[in-house]
């Protein structure tokens, strides 16, 4: 037995069976991950801290091809200089959606840290990697975008468009952008900080690209064993046929740019494959053929123009070896040959006076300066060209929707390349003097030497003569002044720039926008310039995002995977800082976060400030943020509280136990809603099965009656379904269980019970025989299906059976059933229809062993209900059709949700549980705006009382003559709504109810409770503290009281008339028209006196008008009219309604509110079965009081 790691118990190796022999499956340490650690894989465990026990450490690892190491969540990478099979889709997917603290340090662990954390707190993000050239910066940014790729998901076409271009951009700028060298093989000469742009979905929408200093110098020339730019050696190795013939193309050996350094081939680079790869590239990211043929022309020119040679002549001017190059140079940039020769071999040069123009001079170039401006116009057209191309990927990978965050990924190269001073004071010296010395460079560099004696005092500058040290973090750096302040210029001399605006090729004019203005006083920018714009801009972009860190480590300078160089990576590790970094991360409280990210990110975890999803604190961040780790059981030694910020001790306790109770919250929240969910299926699908049963059954009873007796109404329900276990004694109820307890069942399945009309017996069916059960419970006959014969029923609407069989002492049991077509089709399926059905007006029957008798069924429309038995004969009603069928099933309204409240099939803790009594109020989260409730119901805004004439304000001039007259007394204050009157009907009928329903005498006034949605007729009504079905064609809306004469208005009061004014006003007002006044708040009764609510009604002239016997409905005959025919009620059963009050739910969410209507009105009656008028609808109420109102204003104004 072995202990297995990831389930942490023991289980046995099940051997595999293969020929016979028993083998032992071999173990697969990729299965979780369980290759034996080596070192420790997070330095922050060490028991030493030192830089050399990092170096051991990093050095037991790498040997044993573990190349990351972390430093709490910076991850330390180590270049191993081969393929360790570490980047395949099935490692990928091990790191998807884990925690870095769940799996071993990786570069992909870093990356879903990155892209969780943005959907998970909603920030920008960006990755630093750092590091020396060669350490492997390139590979970690192109793993990070691989990675991001294949989890951010989206299955449209643009969002994976998006992606293909993102990863199409590595090759393509690695084949303009980098370079072999010395340290690297594939060393970047340039800065690359890629944003990747994601929708609120996680989904990425777009991407931009920002270039920093191409190190354009590479292009004309290069250190021995060193390489050009990698597009080069693919272009002249790769090219087409079509493409040699057209640009004169031929291998790099034969440029004088790509093989003066020696070295046309590189191990482990096919220059071939790449150059593939390359217009793959260029494919996907959407260059057109003809944009692809500009830029292989555009490197044609330049190669071309490596090849152009000076010789000096006898006056030490240059000229052209061989013009044939400069010929095709002039063919392939579209100009002049002439102007070509002229422009490499002199310049114009203007003279000044006095700040006017003077002579303008042709000066000749010696081989020197000619070689110079050659060089100086390839480098511009290639860096040119590589700023075309970031730009014109930019323009492909648009944003195709709104962004709403960002992922960067900073890919710079190695300090061993800036090549000009670093500080901007050193900018600041450099700029001015290519200002004061312009036309002499030697004069310029000398310029710089002296301004930079300012710099003296700084510990880490220092001047040698003609070159300068600086000091940088990762080492001394040697500068030489030779030329610099010409190369900060980075300017094309003018008659370069009118040679390539002379060119008839837009394209090659299209990399050359910007040209100097000759008048403009304006320096132009220098290269100083566009450095510090540069990293100043990059500052910014770095700091909106939250940091992951990437150190890159180079184990050794001579790309061997077996080197490691122990004094090279010290030196590293101490500029790096990894031993501060360790000390930091081990001092405590390394993680923090503003109150409002950590209350916005796991206020879910308290239910102190959530409640159902919802933010409900009502303090301040910083003591929800308290709250919450205290609820969460934090111990309070692992978190602090700043002023604007919480700090963790251990960023574990912040990613391993928050988040995981968070992910926890929402699994319990998908686990509640499936269950619910599920619940409701098995609902729906129980209930669609037993219809299904139920309307089988039907139809089979419709069969066996074959269209021979009449049948009752109640029976042709759309609803009736055959639901066989009436009296429930499957179901283990107390008079099931006594039943079955009589009848000797003893587990016997019972296939029909129902109650039956024979002094209230019961009857049970089960699959060998009937039982019928007198009421007492201690007797009753059992009847074996074997010996029943026929059934006998009249072809009447009657409910009257006989089970004819063998003669017995008893004799054949005669029963009223209301069920009789159901029990005579489950009797027939139970014996496979051998029992015969006998339907005819005369029934016949043993009534003893040898005697006979009959029972003669006859029509009796006097009979109000049902049927009726006395002397062998049962007087019934007329019924429906023989040939009648079920009623189709009706449709249900639209818009109407029908919760499932009750019933068998739901399980405990459904829709059914009481609802807490109170619920907190939603909040904002902190720094949100606030949420989107329902709105609470409100009253109807009423507009102000319109001002009488007494009542105006005087105008400015009497407020400032006279003090003004005392206010009239206010109006009092208007008193609460009386609440709606309950809806009163009256009882047209007399009407005698069963169980569960309400039994009415002519006049009986009822309280309308609850009208049946499905339409049937049946109305739930309420009289004291009894509550009923009944008939809604038996009701009427009751008349409404008189309401008691309002008391006598108050005795005018004489006001004080008004002081004059130069404004003509009226000044009395009629004390009985001022009361008058269009009030909404004053009460109708002030309107018509006489006509007020009474007992709390609504107003008389907006009530429903009450239907009475004095009607046309009711007046067309003196005689009384029968009552009309009882419709179906909404259940089979008897309802239970009656037992159980419909007391208003708790208000979990307020409902929309409906139109308000002052003082409530009776709801309009639908249209009586029985047929006459339907009640007039309310309609045209607050017309009707608003002319009113108008009418009082007009008065007041008379």
């Amino acid at each position: 037995m072995a202990p297995s790691k990831k389930a942490g118990k023991k289980v046995a190796a099940a051997p595999k069976k293969a020929s016979g022999q028993g083998k032992v499956a071999k173990a697969d340490w990729k299965e979780g991950f369980k290759k034996k650690q080596v070192g420790v894989s997070d330095m922050t465990l060490l028991t030493t801290i030192s830089n050399e026990s990092i170096n051991e450490n990093l050095q037991k690892r790498w040997t044993n091809a573990e190349i990351y190491t972390y430093i709490g969540g910076v991850l330390i990478s180590v270049n191993p200089f081969r393929d360790l099979g570490i980047y395949t889709e099935e490692t990928l997917q091990k790191y998807r959606g884990k925690n870095r603290l769940e799996v071993p340090p990786h570069v992909f662990s870093i990356a879903e840290s990155a892209y969780y954390n943005m959907n998970a707190y909603h920030e920008n993000q960006c990755v630093i990697i750092s590091g020396e050239s060669g350490a492997g910066k390139t590979e970690a940014a192109k793993r990070i975008m691989q990675y991001i790729a294949a989890v951010s998901g989206g299955q449209d076409s643009s969002i994976q468009e998006i992606k293909d271009m993102v990863l199409a951009t590595n090759p393509l700028l690695e084949s303009f952008g980098c370079a072999k060298t010395l340290r690297n093989n594939n060393s970047s000469r340039h800065g690359k900080y890629l944003e990747i742009m994601f929708n609120t979905q996680g989904e990425p929408v777009g991407a931009q690209i920002t270039n920093y200093l191409l190190e354009k110098g590479r292009v004309v020339g290069q250190i021995e064993n060193e390489r050009d730019f990698h597009i080069f050696y693919q272009f002249t190795k790769g090219a087409s046929d079509e493409q040699r013939e057209s640009f004169g193309l031929q291998g790099p050996e034969a440029y004088a740019y790509t093989s003066s350094s020696n070295c046309l081939e590189v191990q482990d680079i096919d220059d071939v494959k790449d150059f593939r790869d390359t217009i793959k590239a260029m494919q996907t990211i959407g260059l057109s053929e003809e944009e692809q043929n500009e830029i292989f022309r555009m490197l044609a020119i330049i190669l071309w123009l490596g090849n152009v040679q000076f010789e000096e002549m006898d006056d030490g001017n240059s000229k052209i070896s061989d013009s044939g190059v400069t010929d095709f140079v002039a063919y392939l940039m579209d100009v002049d040959s002439a102007l070509v020769q002229k422009v490499l071999t002199s310049k114009i040069v203007e003279t000044q006076r006095g700040g006017r123009r003077g002579s303008i001079y042709d000066v000749p170039l010696n081989p020197a300066q000619a070689t110079s401006g050659r060089d100086a116009l390839a480098k511009a057209i290639y860096n040119n060209l590589f700023e075309w191309i970031v730009s014109r990927i930019n323009i492909s990978m648009k944003p195709r929707s709104t962004t709403a965050h960002i992922i960067g990924i900073l890919d710079i190269f190695g300090f061993e390349i800036f090549e000009v001073a670093p500080t901007s004071r050193n900018f600041a010296a450099l700029n001015d003097a290519c200002a004061t010395a312009h036309a002499d460079p030697s004069a310029a560099d000398n310029s710089f030497i002296q301004r930079t004696s300012m710099l003296s005092s700084n510990p880490h500058f220092e001047a040698r003569g003609t070159q300068f040290l600086v000091k940088h973090y990762a080492g001394d750096v040697m500068y030489n002044v030779a030329g610099m302040t010409d190369k900060n210029k980075d300017s094309l001399i003018k008659d370069l720039l009118d040679l390539i605006a002379s060119s008839s090729n837009q394209f090659l004019q299209t990399l050359f926008p910007d040209r100097p203005d000759p008048n403009s006083k304006k320096r132009p920018p220098t290269a100083g310039d566009r450095i510090k714009g540069s990293a100043s801009a990059l500052v910014d972009n770095l700091m909106k995002a939250q940091p992951s860190y990437i150190r890159t480590i180079k184990p050794n300078q001579n790309r061997s995977s077996s080197e490691y160089d122990l004094k090279a990576i010290l030196h590293q590790i101490k500029y790096l800082g990894l031993q501060e970094n360790i000390r930091v991360r081990r001092a405590g409280f390394a993680y923090r976060n503003t109150f409002e990210k950590m209350v916005e990110r796991f206020y879910l975890l308290s239910p102190r400030t959530s409640y159902a999803g919802e933010y409900t604190w009502h303090g301040d961040p910083k003591s929800g943020c308290e709250q919450i780790l205290k609820d969460t059981g934090i111990a309070k030694d692992e978190w602090q509280m700043g002023v604007t910020k919480a700090f963790i001790k251990n960023p574990e306790t912040v990613f391993v136990a928050l988040e995981t109770m968070r992910d926890r919250y929402w699994h319990n929240m998908a686990a509640r809603i499936q269950r619910a969910f599920r619940n409701y299926m098995r609902y729906k699908h129980e209930c669609a099965r037993r219809r299904t049963v139920y309307a089988q059954a039907r139809d089979y009873g419709h069969q066996i009656l074959a269209a021979r007796k009449e049948r009752r109404r109640f029976s042709l329900l759309s609803y009736r379904r055959f639901m066989g276990d009436y009296l429930d004694i499957n179901g283990k109820s107390s008079l099931g269980m006594e039943l079955a307890n009589v009848c000797g069942l003893a587990g016997e399945a019972v296939t029909f019970s129902s109650r039956i009309q024979l002094l209230s017996w019961f009857l049970l069916v089960t699959q060998k025989a009937v039982y019928i059960v007198v009421n007492s419970l201690k007797d009753g006959r059992k009847i074996p299906l074997v010996t029943i014969k026929s059934i006998g029923m009249s072809n009447l609407r009657d409910d009257w059976m006989i089970l004819n069989g063998n003669t017995a002492e008893e004799g054949d049991p005669i029963f009223s059933c209301y069920f009789k077509t159901e029990l005579a089709a489950n009797l027939l399926q139970l014996t496979h229809a051998s029992i015969n059905l006998t339907i005819s007006p005369i029934l016949e029957y043993s009534k003893k062993k040898d005697k006979k008798a009959q029972i003669k069924a006859v029509k009796d429309e006097t009979v109000t209900k049902d049927d009726n038995y006395k002397s062998h004969t049962i007087h019934v009603p007329s019924g429906e059709p023989p040939n009648s069928t079920s009623r189709p099933p009706a449709k249900r309204k639209p818009g109407i949700v029908r919760p499932i409240t009750q019933g068998k099939l739901l399980k405990a803790g459904g829709p059914s549980k009481p609802k807490p009594a109170s619920r907190p109020t939603a909040q904002p989260l902190p720094g949100k705006s606030a949420p989107i409730l329902a709105p609470a119901p409100t009253a109807k805004p009423v507009p102000p009382p319109a001002p009488t004439t007494s009542q105006r304000a005087p105008p400015a001039t009497q407020r400032n003559a006279a003090p003004p007259p005392p206010p009239p007394p206010p109006p009092p204050p208007s008193k609460p709504q009386p609440p709606q009157a309950p809806l009163l009907f009256r009882a047209k009928f007399a009407f005698n109810g069963e169980e569960g329903e309400m039994t009415l005498k002519k006049d009986d006034e009822v309280e309308l409770v609850q009208k049946d949605d499905n339409g049937n007729g049946w109305w739930l009504v309420k009289r004291g503290e009894e509550q009923g079905w009944a008939p809604n064609n038996y009701l009427e809306p009751a008349a409404p009281k008189e309401a008691p004469p309002p008391p006598p208005p108050p005795p005018p009061r004489n006001r004080p008339a008004p002081v004059s004014t130069p404004t003509p006003t009226p000044t009395t007002s009629k004390p009985s028209v001022a009361a008058l006044t269009a009030n909404a708040s004053a009460k109708p009764v002030s309107v018509f006196p006489g006509m007020g609510p009474s007992n709390g009604s609504a107003t008389p002239w907006k009530k429903t008008p009450a239907v009475s016997e004095d009607t046309p409905a009711n007046s067309g005959s003196l005689a009384p009219k029968p009552p009309p025919p009882v419709a179906a009620k909404p259940k089979p059963g008897p309802p239970a309604v009656a037992t159980k009050p419909l007391a208003p739910k708790p208000p979990a969410k307020p409902p929309t509110p409906s139109t308000a209507r002052p003082g409530g009105t009776a709801p309009t009656m639908p249209p009586r079965p029985g047929g006459g008028k339907p009640a007039p609808a309310a309609v045209g109420q607050m017309d009707l009081a608003a002319a009113l109102a108008k009418r009082a204003q007009r008065m007041d104004n008379e």
